[in-house]
C-alpha cells in the first residue's frame, strides 16, 4: 500500500515537473523523423499478463522487425535524437505514465518481452508475482547491455545464455528483500549512474 501511494504521488508530480522537458523531447523526435511520438511495446507484467510499456520512440519506424535487441551505441536503426535519449535514459521517462496507471512501479523487475519470458523455468515465474519497475538491480549492473551485445558473435544467443539468467538471479534477489528502503537505494543508485 505504501509503495503504491509512493508510486502515484511521485509519478504524478514527476510528470508535472518534467512536462517542459517532455515537450522539448517530443518536439525533437517529431522534427527528426516520421512516426509516432511513443513506442508502445508489449511486455509481460505482473501475474504473467501482457501490457503496453511507454517509451519515447528512439528508432526509425519498423526497426523492431529487424530484431528486439539493441546492439551498441551506434545501432543504425537508432535516430540521432534516439542516441541521446538512450544514453541518458530519457526514453524511459514516459514510463511514469505506466507507474501512474498502475501496471508498473518505480522499482521492480524490468519487464521482458514474451519471447524471453518463455525461457523462464517454473521457479523463475515467481518474478512475475512482483509488479515490474522502471529500474532494478539488473538495470544498474547491465546499464551497458547494448555494448556487451555488440561485441557478441551471436547477440541473441549471448543474451539468452549469459545475460538473461543473471537478470533472473538479480530479480529473485530483489523479490527476497522487498521494502521501501531497498527501493530508495536502487532509485538513488540509478540516478547516480545516470548523472555520472
Amino acid at each position: 500500500m505504501i509503495k503504491r501511494v509512493f508510486d502515484i504521488a511521485f509519478s504524478f508530480f514527476g510528470l508535472i515537473l518534467l512536462l517542459p522537458l517532455l515537450l522539448i523531447i517530443a518536439f525533437l523526435i517529431k522534427l527528426e523523423s516520421k512516426g509516432p511520438l511513443f513506442y508502445l511495446q508489449t511486455r509481460v507484467g505482473r501475474y504473467n499478463k501482457d501490457f503496453k510499456i511507454f517509451k519515447f520512440r528512439t528508432m526509425f519506424v519498423g526497426s523492431d522487425k529487424k530484431g528486439l535487441l539493441t546492439l551498441g551505441d551506434r545501432d543504425p536503426r537508432v535516430t540521432k535524437v534516439g542516441y541521446f535519449l538512450r544514453k541518458y535514459k530519457l526514453d524511459e521517462l514516459p514510463q511514469l505514465i505506466n507507474v501512474l496507471i498502475g501496471n508498473m512501479s518505480f522499482v521492480g523487475p524490468r519487464p521482458e518481452v514474451r519471447k524471453y519470458v518463455d525461457y523462464y523455468s517454473q521457479s523463475d515465474l515467481i518474478i512475475l508475482n512482483a509488479k515490474p519497475g522502471i529500474t532494478d538491480y539488473a538495470s544498474i549492473i547491465y546499464r551497458d547491455e547494448a555494448e556487451l551485445l555488440k561485441e557478441a558473435n551471436n547477440p541473441e544467443q549471448f543474451y539468452i545464455e549469459n545475460i538473461l539468467p543473471k537478470k533472473i538471479e538479480l530479480n529473485k534477489k530483489y523479490i527476497n528483500s522487498p521494502g521501501l528502503i531497498t527501493d530508495l537505494k536502487i532509485i538513488l543508485k540509478t540516478i547516480q549512474i545516470i548523472i555520472s
